[in-house]
């Protein structure tokens, strides 16, 4: 599932193929964005933002987002896709590479200067050079009332924590999901936790959260529903911590190592 260490990751790979480099093709597959051809601009940067990508080229800003299935390929000019010609939604081309985002949730292209319509919102990035761990924290403080496991996913919280770092942080915190931010401990650790997590994974594809780099052992509880805890040996529960903005997203946690306190809303179904 992508997250931010997806997205640094996507970010670093299309940086050494394109960045310093005059575009020789650009394929926007997207309706409103068809005729836009930055053809013949140099790419003088590409950073990720949270769970966002941004491409700046000239006076322009290519804004991507990978959403669930998204996924940025990059490969020598002529070489077979891995995936078919009309799952691409952006083609950018180099002397020497070729850059394909396949299923892409978003892509527009914006003028440089409103690069803030696209991500100013969101809170300090996890992985970015200004990441600020006190303003993180006092956004999460911000709404004790909140579901510690729903205001963990908001990005302006603090970009680039998934639903797998969220399942990974409330378990490796002990909190039920559903426990009040006020109920569940010092927003800074929560915070400090979050940071060393996407940090440590940031350049591993497989991602691990128990320290364990065997097949199947890199977590402890998300995409584990029914299968013992690695701690306490109960059965991994699974349910939606619904809200209007995120009714479908389903959370996993272990009823015994994450006991549920507080006065939160009522515990997600098993």
């Amino acid at each position: 599932m992508p997250e931010g260490d997806t997205v640094f990751r996507a970010a670093t790979l299309l940086r050494g193929a394109l960045a310093g480099k005059p575009l020789t093709r650009c394929d926007i597959r997207v309706p409103r964005y068809a005729t836009v051809d930055l053809t013949g601009t140099v790419v003088e940067e590409v950073l990720a933002r949270g769970k966002h990508l941004l491409i700046r080229a000239g006076a322009h800003t290519i804004h991507t987002h990978l959403k669930m299935e998204g996924v940025w390929d990059v490969h020598p000019p002529g070489t077979r896709w891995r995936r078919q010609g009309y799952h691409a939604r952006i083609v950018l081309a180099v002397e020497d590479a070729e850059a394909v985002g396949f299923d892409l949730g978003i892509v527009e292209v914006l003028d440089r200067d409103r690069e803030a319509e696209a991500v100013g919102h969101l809170g300090p990035d996890l992985l970015g050079p200004d990441w600020d761990p006190a303003v993180a924290a006092a956004n999460l403080a911000r709404d004790p009332s909140r579901p510690v496991g729903l205001a963990l996913l908001d990005q302006r919280v603090m970009a680039g924590v998934g639903n797998v770092y969220r399942c990974e942080l409330c378990f490796l915190r002990g909190v039920h999901p559903a426990t009040p931010v006020a109920d569940a401990g010092e927003p800074a650790a929560w915070v400090d936790l979050a940071h060393r997590l996407l940090m440590f994974n940031r350049d591993r594809v497989s991602r691990i959260t128990t320290g364990d780099r065997r097949p199947g052992r890199g977590t402890w509880v998300y995409g584990r529903a029914g299968k013992p805890c690695r701690r306490c040996g109960t059965a991994i529960r699974t349910g939606a911590l619904g809200s209007a903005e995120d009714p479908d997203r389903k959370i996993d946690w272990c009823p015994h190592c994450q006991p549920r306190t507080g006065d939160g809303p009522a515990a997600p179904a098993p």
